[in-house]
This record gives C-alpha cells, structure tokens and sequence, in this order.
C-alpha cells in the first residue's frame, strides 16, 4: 500500500483549487486607510526579493549564553518572521463606509512578545485578518497592514475557513489535544479527511505569504499554534536551511490518544521539520517525545540539560518555558483612573463579603460547572461561609455553539439556581455569574477585590488568570487599601492540577476539579488562612511572575532558537521524499557524495572487494509481480563472480529454498538466506575461515587459564 501525497492532491481537490486565487494578500497595491495605534513599527524596509542560500559566518560557541547572559545576541540585525492563525491587528471598516481602521490588539501575546526581543531586530507578522475583506480590497489592505503594521495578511476564502479552522482545528485537533476521544459525531467530532485536506491548504497559503517575504538565509520564522502544524513541512521543502522554531500554545496529548488521529505520522513529521519545538510543560514535551519514540521510532537524547532529537543527522532542539504575561501593560493598567473607582464600587457592593473568583471561557474544558458545585458543597460542610462568601464567576462568552456547550450553560443555570435558593437571603446571592466580556479595567477591578482565585479546567493549555490576579493583588499605593487595616499584597490560588501553569505555582493549592468534595476542601482552606499565610505566598508567586513575564519567554525561545540552528550552514544537506514524508538529511561537510564514476574508479584500483546485495528492489524491483530472476540478472552474477578479486553475497530475508533455486547456475555466489539463518559460499572458504576463527578463541582461552592460574598461586 502507497501513501498518497496530501499536498498534490489539494491542487486537484473538487472545490479547493479556486480557493488559490484568494491568497494575494502581500503583493503592493493603493494605501488603504489604517490607524496605527501602540508603538510604532520597524523603520527598516523589508526585503521583496528572493535570494539563494549561501555561506553563514560561523557563530562563535561561546556567545550562546544563557537567557540572562550579557553578551549581545548574534541575532541583532536579524529578522524575525512570526506565523500565526490571526494577526496582533483589530480592524474594522470605517463608519463613512470608505476604507478601513486598523489598531495593534493589546491583548495579543505575539504583539507582546517582541519586548524580548534584541531592539535592532525587526518583527514581522504572517496571519490571517480577524474581519471579512473583500477580494477586491485585499490588496490595498495588505500594502497598508504591511507599510505600517509589518504585518501580511493571508486570506482565506470562507469556505476553506470554515473547514480550516471550524472544521479540523476545533472539531479534531482541538478536543483530541484536550484528552477527548471522538468516541460518537457529538463528543469530539469523527474524522472528516476533506476538512484534513482543508487544513493542509490553508498551510499551504499561509507558506505561500511567508515564501513571498522570506529572506531564507538571515530570516528567522517562528510558528506559532496548532492551527499551523503542517507549515514546516511547506517551508522546509522549498528552503532545506531556512531556520524554523515553533511553539505549542495547547496541551499536547499522550501516545495512547494522540495515536488515534488517522494523520498522526503526517503532523509528527511536519514538525520534526522544524530546528526547536517549543511547550509550557514538562508532561506536553514528554508525550511528544512519546509519540515521536513509539510512532517514528525515534529516541531523544540530553545533553548539558537541552533535549534534542536526532532526525535523519539533524538535532530538533525541545524548549521547556512557559509563557508569561506583559508586566508593562498590567502596571499601566493598575495606574488607570477609573480602576479606583470601580474597586471602590465592588468593595461597596459585596459589603465586606469574601469574594471568590473564576475567570474564564465558556468552554465545556474550563470547568466551570464543577466549580460551582465544589462552591455548594463548601458552603454545606463550612455553614459559617453562608452569608459570608459569594462566587463571582465571570464566563466570558465564546462565537458559535453547539450541543455540548448548550448543555453546559443549562447546567451551570440550573447549579446557580438551586445554590442561590437554597443558600441565599436578600441583598446576598452565594454564586454569581456574569456572561459577558468585561473590559480589561473591570477584570483588574474584579481581581483587586477577590481573596481567591478558583481555576478548576479539567485540561488547559497554559491559563494566564491567575498570573494576572497575582500582580493585580500586589496592586498599588491605595487600591489595597479596604479600610480595615488588612496587610496589603495578599493572594490565594486553587489551582487545577491539570493545567500548564500549575507547577510554577508552588503556593498555589492543586486539586483534582473532578473531585468536588477535595475542592470544596482546597476553597475553604484558602479563605481561612491567616493573612501572614496568605502574604508568604502572594511573595513567592509575585516574585516569579514579575521575573518571568512574556519577554523573559521570548528572549529564552530566542536565544535556544538561535543555538540550534547554528550549523545551518555548516552541514551539506539533501531533501528526500515527498508529500509529509519529506525530510532533510544532513551530513557533515567533510561528506563525500558517491558518483558512477568515482564508484568505478575506485572499482578498477582495489585488489580485493567484498559486494553485498539484497534482492527484492536491488536485483529485481521492488514493484514486479514476477520474483523470479531472468537470464541477465543470473549472467551479471555469473561474471562478478569470476573475477577472483570478488566476493559476491545475496543477503536477504527471503527463503533458502527460493534462493538455492534460482541461483543455482551461479555455483560461486554466496547466498545469505533468511536474515542471514541460512548460508551458501564455498566450503573451503568457509573451512579457512572458521579456522581462523577457532585459533583465534583457543588462544584466548589459554590466555584466561593461564591468568586465573596465576591468581589461585597468589602471584602477581
């Protein structure tokens, strides 16, 4: 059976070809309308043309450095080409109807991220554009996004889209990386091969965008999310030394899930394409080094605490760093104006009440309904928090539905009900839910206020919530300040064991959210412990957080990035195979590449040769019905054979009977049968051989007697 190259079918896939003629989204075009809100862009002018690959001074070993190390990056001057389903830009069609706005989303991690970045370093965003523009107007809205947002647009038709990011990222990739199987159509979606196809076209375009900006040999590209898994593979087959890094935002699955995916061998090997893979966690790294053992048979290696895969003589370098948030922007948040006032107004609403919170998405993983009935049954076992502590759950709305999320709002609706008339009294509702996206002042207000914040998703990613709760209790001058002489910077984590920022929270309390009575535990433990308790902890969590924000993450990606593609250009490299099965192999430069003629060359100067074939696929094709050996074949032994300066075997797997049978006109060619079990060479030869053989173990033996004969005479 022959695998089918994913990426030849596409162009020929009924519906999909067309869908080609809408990726022109980088070419020039008229200046359309756009504001540019936040710092301003690169001033250096991007490069249109193509080069060819040539000739990387060597980088020094010693300037690698660690993260905090002094040494200037070599990487300054460089340029960093950042890929990702959407781009750091919210746009919207302008009011009078003509052109279009655009701003940076302050809210985006990759907008941030370059704040780790070297400062003559320029960034440049490939991503598809959060607002339907029509095909008519894309190219005048990519020269705009490109002249004053570095950044270039992929559009996707909507169809692709659909099938794209509807389709196989939130039906398949998404719940299977959550841990949920595709046991029926209604829990995790079954496998849809025209919505796989989708998702490599979809790659394909946004190669197409990076291809059409791409400096391949000074540009770094970093691939952002598994929205974009089959992206290497694309780049990689057009630039054999083109440096590509790669980070994993989303859980990655164990072996015995992840191999339930129909193309799980594709998407391993589109991402061993890349020069460093990067995951929050420990556990997501080592369920990819699983898979990659068990399904690829390939095994990892450490080396001076870098874990590294050595795929056809390249090193795919793992990174271990979660990510961080942006301690600039929360701290300019904190300074706000209206933050005061609407803490002021939250303290005044909950009147001195002990405020627990949830920050999520409505999301059957965040486990929101499993925190609600740990809240319940807290407030069954502790009567003394009846009255005096209230659950604020703010569940921020997601685009689309379907019958899983359905179900989940009607029983979080039907929890909130039963708690509130079982527990609640005028002017106090136990639980509170707020089903809509608050700004970013009024969840900074809401984090300001709370005594505890409750994570219980059953499996997330990374969950920056309560990162973003710790900096805002360290607060500043005034905001902490409740009137009832509460020492300021206190906080109070629950947080579930199964998600990515849970081990860099050693303070935090992990619980298991499927064990509602364990949380109900977890809660009430971290609303009655004393302040001093409380303030320990706040302390070790703010000094991580403050350490490791986003820029921390980005600088220490950048510089692993940089140290594993430092013998890019050092090695003589070759691209083998087609469609996903395409990989680099990469050879040393001292490596010399065998020609016909050489080979003969060689051939004619030895006096003595030894010349070992195997059969199917060497002798005869590996595709032929017929296995049988024909006169040429048997008349080519016949004359490697008579020259007295060959030895010829046939080594093979296939049967002696076989083999004994059709080369019995060649009465000195030796056959290895069976994986070599059974052997046919001359007896003399064999006589000699195996003499030798003998004499050569007989001598040790008596080496070995006489030695032990020494010992048992005690002599020395």
């Amino acid at each position: 059976m022959f695998s089918r190259s994913y990426t030849n079918l596409l162009d020929l896939a009924n519906g999909n070809l067309s869908a080609l003629d809408y990726g022109g989204g980088g070419g020039a075009g008229g200046g359309g309308g756009a504001g540019n809100g936040g710092r301003p862009p690169r001033a250096r002018r991007m490069q249109r043309t193509m080069t060819t690959p040539g000739t990387l001074v060597e980088l020094d070993e010693e300037r690698a450095g660690s993260v905090a190390s002094d040494v200037q990056s070599s990487l300054a001057g460089d340029r960093l080409i950042v890929v990702a389903n959407t781009l750091p830009v919210r746009g919207e069609r302008r009011a009078d109807g003509r052109g279009w706005s655009f701003a940076w989303d302050e809210d985006s991690l990759l907008f941030h991220l370059r704040d780790g970045l070297p400062d003559d370093m320029e960034v440049l965003y490939v991503g598809s554009l959060r607002a339907d523009v029509p095909p008519a107007e894309q190219d005048d809205v990519a020269q705009a996004l490109l002249e004053r947002f570095r950044c270039v647009p992929a559009f996707l038709p909507k169809d692709l889209c659909d099938r794209f990011y509807h389709g196989f990222c939130k039906q398949t990739l998404w719940p299977l990386f959550h841990y949920m199987l595709p046991f029926s159509p209604d829990h995790g979606g079954r496998f849809d091969r025209s919505q796989w196809e989708a998702y490599v076209l979809a790659n394909k375009l946004f190669s197409q965008r990076v291809i059409e900006v791409l400096n391949p040999e000074d540009d770094y590209v970093w691939i952002h999310d598994y929205h974009l898994l089959a992206l290497p593979s694309f780049l990689r087959r057009r630039f054999n030394r083109l440096r590509i890094g790669f980070f994993l935002h989303s859980p990655f699955p164990s072996s015995e899930l992840y191999r339930s995916l129909p193309v799980r061998d594709e998407i391993l090997k589109s991402l061993l394409n890349c020069d460093l893979i990067g995951f929050h966690t420990f556990d997501y790294a080592r369920h990819f080094l699983s898979c990659c053992s068990r399904m690829l048979g390939i095994e990892y290696q450490s080396k001076r605490g870098y874990i590294g895969l050595d795929y056809f003589g390249r090193t795919v370098g793992i990174k271990i760093m979660p990510v961080g948030i942006n301690m600039t922007q929360l701290q300019s948040l904190l300074q706000h104006p209206d933050l005061e006032r609407q803490v002021a107004e939250l303290r005044n609403q909950f009147n001195r009440k002990t405020v627990l919170l949830g920050v999520d998405d409505m999301d059957i993983f965040k486990g929101i309904d499993l925190k609600i009935l740990a809240f319940e049954q807290m407030l069954k076992t502790h009567p003394k928090w009846q009255g005096r502590a209230v659950l604020v759950q703010i569940a921020n709305p997601k685009g689309g539905s379907s019958k899983d999320l359905e179900e989940l709002q009607a029983e979080i609706k039907e929890s909130c009900q039963r708690i509130n008339d079982q527990f609640g009294r005028p002017g106090y509702s136990p639980v509170i839910v707020i089903n809509r996206t608050l700004s970013s002042i009024e969840r900074m207000a809401y984090y300001t206020i709370a005594e505890c914040v409750v994570v219980s998703a059953v499996r997330d990613g990374m969950n920056l919530t309560p990162y973003e709760y710790i900096v805002c209790r360290q607060g500043l001058a005034g905001l902490d300040d409740s009137g009832d002489n509460r020492p300021r910077g206190k906080s109070m984590l629950v947080v579930s064991e199964f998600i990515g920022c849970s081990p860099s929270l050693s303070g935090a309390i992990r619980v298991n959210p499927w064990n509602t009575d364990s949380t109900a535990e977890a809660m009430n433990e971290c609303i009655a412990l004393s302040d001093n308790e409380k303030q320990l902890r706040h302390e070790k969590h703010y000094r991580y957080v403050s350490s490791h924000d986003v820029s921390y993450w980005s600088k220490s990606f950048i510089h692993d990035f940089e140290r594993s593609c430092r013998d890019h250009f050092r090695r003589k490299c070759w691209g083998v195979g087609l469609g996903f099965g395409f990989r680099v192999v990469a050879l040393d430069r001292n490596f010399k590449k065998l020609t016909v003629d050489s080979i003969v060359e060689d051939y004619k100067k030895s006096k003595s040769r030894v010349i070992l074939l195997d059969y199917d696929g060497t002798l005869v094709p590996q595709t032929t019905m017929n296995k049988t050996p024909n006169e040429t074949v048997v008349s080519m032994m016949n004359t490697l054979c008579a020259d007295k300066k060959n030895v010829v075997f046939i080594v093979s797997g296939r049967g002696r009977d076989s083999l004994e049978k059709w080369f019995y006109p060649c009465p000195e060619l030796g056959i290895a049968a069976e994986h070599g079990y059974f052997m046919r060479y001359d007896l003399y030869i064999v006589f000699l051989t195996l003499l030798q053989i003998f004499s050569v173990l007989t001598f040790c033996i008596m080496i070995h007697l006489v030695f032990i004969f020494q010992l048992l005479m005690g002599i020395s």
